[in-house]
């Protein structure tokens, strides 16, 4: 059963490599799987602690409503303390416990997740970490339950990436943070536009475009080193890269030969290839997971509409038909749908929709915020995480895939936008 929520997630972003989250539930209804995630046993001045994470993750997931700790009978940390009959009193079908102790330099955290009814653990897991790797320890937690009680793989250990702005839009920031906003850090700092920033497949390395003063340039930054190697600086347009599944190549959008065009450019031996060739605007390409195809938008009918193109052969078809404007496609990690930027008429409000690609079916995900754009699919095709106005304000917001959960991650100092949901790092 899916919980519908709202989430307002204050994410505080400063120029520091930290940023803090605050989750207030503002809507729910119906009803989700109850959990409790029980205070674990924790060594005194411990400043993170593993299972209030683990609470906000899943609780911002929209599968779990998450018992408060204060409506709690008790905070057992080991099964033999565990009192099963109170907690089917409080309608909960299960119920995590654990304890962190010290281990040299380390810390070691053992937890276990029991199913209330039947009185049975169903995970145990012993994870080690230092104090800085708590916070990672918290979301492999997260991603092991959430596996083992929805079948789908958690994502909550993967990143996010994103543009940041200051009121004054004179400076522009390129992040990188936990999926929940956390740990933020500064990867780059320019008072040039940044735009469209994407993950290499192996999540080690970020492409994006900057706005310089010779026109736009696009380049391939590592994360590891922070050395950044320029890719293309071509006359006219440079813009929307996106990595092939292998890594290898690179697609974006060039208007060198006069038009905007789709092109590749091979990493390894910097050869370039024409992808697409007509008189309309083709741009915003994205490699689909064969490796073969590329999805990009299109003026080519009259109006922007997504299309698929062949690399090897160029064949072109449209993939979408409803409504005035689709654009901004990006495909999940399976290929099994794409999710976009939709208009159903002239002069409506810009939303986040998904396109079934089996069964070409539209459905619009977004209505409480306007002027959306830029959505990234999380690698589990489980959230689209996109850029929206909120109260005047330009911030982040994510939706599940089938509408029902939903929530804002607003900026106390700028505006927030471009987001890029990274791959699995393992």
């Amino acid at each position: 059963m899916r919980y519908l929520i709202f989430v307002l997630l204050s994410f505080l972003i400063h120029a520091s490599a930290k940023a803090e989250l605050t989750i207030e539930i503002s809507q729910g209804i119906a009803s989700a799987i109850p959990i409790s995630v029980v205070p674990f046993q924790v060594p005194e001045g411990l400043t993170t602690l593993p299972e209030g994470i683990v609470r906000n993750d899943l609780e911002r997931s929209g599968h779990f409503e998450v018992l408060a700790p204060k409506d709690m009978l008790s905070h057992p940390h080991v099964q033999s303390d565990i009192y099963f009959t109170d907690w089917r009193l409080l309608k909960q079908e299960y119920v995590v416990v654990g304890r962190v102790t010290p281990l040299g330099d380390k810390y070691q955290v053992q937890y276990q997740l029991f199913d209330v009814f039947n009185e049975t653990e169903i995970l145990a897991q012993t994870l080690t970490g230092t104090a800085e790797q708590l916070r990672d320890v918290a979301h492999r937690i997260s991603d092991a339950i959430y596996e083992q009680l929805t079948g789908i793989r958690g994502a909550f250990s993967t990143k996010i990436a994103y543009v940041t702005t200051n009121p004054q839009r004179t400076q522009f920031s390129l992040a990188i943070a936990d999926s929940d906003g956390a740990r933020e850090k500064v990867v780059l700092r320019s008072s040039y536009s940044i735009f469209s920033p994407t993950w290499s497949p192996d999540g080690k390395k970020l492409a994006y475009v900057m706005m310089e003063d010779e026109g736009s340039k696009v380049y391939i930054q590592d994360l590891a080193t922070g050395q950044k190697e320029l890719i293309s600086a071509q006359k006219g347009i440079n813009s929307a890269p996106s990595f092939s599944p292998d890594g290898n190549k690179l697609a974006l959008t060039l208007s060198k030969d006069g038009n905007s065009e789709i092109y590749t450019v091979d990493l390894r031996t910097n050869e370039w290839s024409r992808i697409t060739r007509h008189y309309s605007i083709d741009t915003e390409p994205n490699w689909m997971p064969d490796g073969v195809h590329i999805i990009f938008t299109s003026g080519r009918s009259g109006s922007p509409q997504i299309y698929r193109v062949n690399v090897e052969t160029e064949y072109v078809e449209r993939l979408t038909f409803d409504g005035h404007y689709n654009a901004r496609a990006r495909l999940a990690q399976d290929g099994r749908f794409l999710v976009l930027v939709h208009q159903a008429e002239r002069g409506g409000d810009f939303h986040i929709a998904s396109l079934d690609l089996t069964r070409g079916l539209l459905q619009i995900l977004t209505e409480d915020t306007y002027l959306d754009e830029s959505p990234s699919v999380s690698p589990n095709g489980v959230m689209v995480m996109y850029a929206a106005k909120h109260n005047n304000r330009s911030i982040l917001a994510a939706v599940s895939v089938d509408g029902d959960v939903k929530f804002l991650v607003p900026s106390k100092t700028g505006d927030v936008r471009e987001p890029a949901w990274g791959p699995y790092l393992n």
